[in-house]
């Protein structure tokens, strides 16, 4: 069995969650680090990352490292690489990275430096002087940090957390990564009832339901190294079937709420894209009106924070008036993502536990009430 290395980048404080995931999909040697997990695995748990990973921004296959203090160094260490075993005579290979706190600081100079030395060995190792990249895309990517350059491809194309069933979003929606972390440390996967009554176009409450019925994230979706000539088409395939055993019917509802009745259309379009649209209804209300109804439930919130939708002084209103509508009640719980930091006191409780999430760059706060 060929065991490859990965690399799968993800939001900063879900490292863990996704560490954690991937051991239960099968992955070898999983090392958590500051937003990615490194993981060893076949060419099965390739095709198994990219289709089941509801928390991984993308899958990237690691070719190498080597130190890199000057071109030369980068060149050769580049050039000595087995880039044959993934890219194609025809293949496309276009080249994007970073660096940071090293001596090769100019992003475009190593880019260049990059494409040459690959173009150099692929012509080696396929005996022509003309490379036509008429073929599928194989995206290089390379980062350089602290002199240390890591090559890598990427296998996934587009994002991780585009489903396929959010090809609209209202304004300010939530990343499905993040909201699939949500759901995960509330536990939420597992209540019979979930509400979002700022639901906007419904990605915590779809998210929930994809996680409570076992339905792989991107079973519907397709991946960049799905075209790749070196992983055959029966990988992915299998990886598929099997997805879809881990399929359960269960008793599950959703609710959401939203007093926009245009992003509540695109919120049941959505649900009906990702296949749970049976089990989630929605209703134009207010917030206000907010009742928690029934013996138990799990509400999930994503609140505007005054940065885009609402001034800061409306979004703290909002937080109040939570507060209220939020009361404490048995079998209920309660978990709300904000970056304001006196969140609690205009809550007017504290929380009875906090989990410090990033929303892309924003450092947020998941305050969670059980009581």
């Amino acid at each position: 069995m060929e065991l490859i290395e990965f690399c799968a980048p993800c939001l900063f404080g879900i490292e863990g969650i996704l560490g954690d995931e991937l051991r239960r999909m099968g992955a070898e040697n999983v090392r958590p680090e500051n937003g990615r997990v490194l993981f060893n695995g076949d060419l099965s748990m390739l095709a198994r990352a990219n289709i089941s990973s509801r928390y991984a921004e993308r899958i990237l296959i690691v070719l190498g490292r080597f130190a890199a203090r000057s071109f030369d160094e980068l060149f050769e260490g580049v050039r000595a690489l087995s880039w044959e075993r993934w890219i194609g005579r025809a293949d496309a290979f276009p080249v994007k990275g970073w660096s940071l706190n090293s001596k090769l600081h100019s992003v475009p100079d190593c880019q260049s430096i990059i494409k040459k030395a690959i173009v150099e060995h692929l012509r080696d190792a396929y005996d022509t002087r003309f490379l036509n990249e008429t073929g599928c895309k194989c995206q290089v990517q390379f980062t350089i940090l602290k002199d240390e350059a890591t090559l890598m491809l990427d296998t996934s194309g587009a994002g991780l957390h585009k489903r396929g069933y959010r090809t609209v979003a209202g304004g300010a929606p939530i990343k499905e990564t993040l909201a699939a972390a949500i759901v995960d440390v509330t536990r939420a996967r597992r209540a019979q009832l979930v509400c979002d009554p700022c639901c906007g176009s419904g990605t915590l409450i779809i998210e929930a339901a994809l996680a409570a019925k076992g339905i792989a994230p991107g079973i519907r979706r397709g991946f960049s190294a799905m075209h790749w000539g070196s992983i055959p088409e029966d990988v992915w395939k299998q990886e598929r079937t099997r997805a879809r055993e881990f399929e359960r019917d269960v008793t599950f509802a959703a609710r959401g709420g939203d007093i926009d009745a245009e992003v509540l259309k695109l919120a049941k379009e959505n649900a009906q894209k990702a296949g749970v649209g049976s089990c989630i209804s929605t209703a134009q209300t207010d917030i206000r009106s907010f009742v928690p109804d029934g013996d138990s439930g799990t509400v999930l919130c994503n609140p505007p924070y005054g940065e885009r939708l609402l001034d800061v002084k409306a979004a703290e209103e909002l937080y109040r008036v939570m507060g209220k509508v939020f009361a404490p009640k048995a079998g209920w719980s309660y978990a709300i993502i904000s970056p304001h930091e006196q969140f609690e006191e205009l809550f007017g409780r504290p929380a009875d536990k906090r989990r410090k999430l990033y929303n892309g760059m924003l450092k947020c706060q998941l305050y969670m009430y059980y009581k």
